[in-house]
């Protein structure tokens, strides 16, 4: 995934970028708003910040919502809530107020990519005799509903997302539960436990030790 950076403050930019590329994404950076603007084509997100020295952000972001769809998530000092609803309306896609950490905008960046990602997908995905339909939030095994929780049914899915790849019990818990979590440690264990004997099959999601769970791909 290559993100775009648009932030004129080096204090802000330089460790944003490196922390961004240790998390494995590729990232450009721009420092204006007509640099961003240029750019926009080659990113797959966008990091913007609203307090820009040529153009404020909200109008960059209203002029690429004219022509493009990309995904948008607003890095700002502005924490009113004049100025979120204003980022939201004119077609961000999430809106994180500065100071923030890197774990939780990296949060941000999976959801986002995810949820754009699965507006491009087909409504569902069969994984043998299992079935994961995110518009409808339904699951079925053999054409048979099963009944399963929220949290169930978001670790079931971020799993089907890529299966067979292995998600890390970390990104689990940033993505279904909270960044900030702090409930008991043993919760993503009883939920996987519970998974398993709804589905019917305790063999369908596979445990990979120390690291975390994975989608068996059939």
């Amino acid at each position: 995934m290559r993100l775009l950076v648009v932030e004129d403050d080096e204090a802000i930019a330089v460790p944003l970028v490196e922390g961004l590329e240790r998390a494995g994404y590729t990232v450009d950076r721009a420092a204006t708003a007509s640099a961003a603007l240029a750019r926009i084509g080659q990113a797959d997100l966008v990091l913007l910040d609203l307090g820009l020295p040529d153009m404020d952000g909200s109008e960059v972001c209203r002029q690429v919502r004219q022509t493009s769809a990309v995904p948008i998530i607003v890095v700002s000092a502005r924490g009113d809530e004049s100025d979120r609803v204003l980022g939201l309306e004119l077609g961000a896609d999430d809106y994180l107020v500065k100071p923030f950490s890197l774990r939780e905008l990296i949060a941000r960046v999976r959801a986002v990519s995810r949820r754009a990602a699965n507006d491009l997908e087909p409504a569902a995905q069969r994984f043998g005799a299992l079935e994961i339909d995110r518009r409808t939030r339904r699951v079925t095994v053999d054409a048979r509903e099963v009944a399963l929780s929220p949290k169930e049914f978001d670790l079931l899915s971020l799993l089907g997302e890529d299966p067979g790849a292995v998600v890390s019990r970390q990104e689990i818990m940033d993505e279904v539960w909270d960044p900030h979590w702090y409930g008991p440690t043993r919760t993503l264990d009883v939920h996987v436990a519970s998974l398993r004997k709804k589905l019917g099959d305790p063999g369908l999601i596979e445990t990979v030790r120390t690291v975390g769970f994975r989608l068996r791909h059939p």
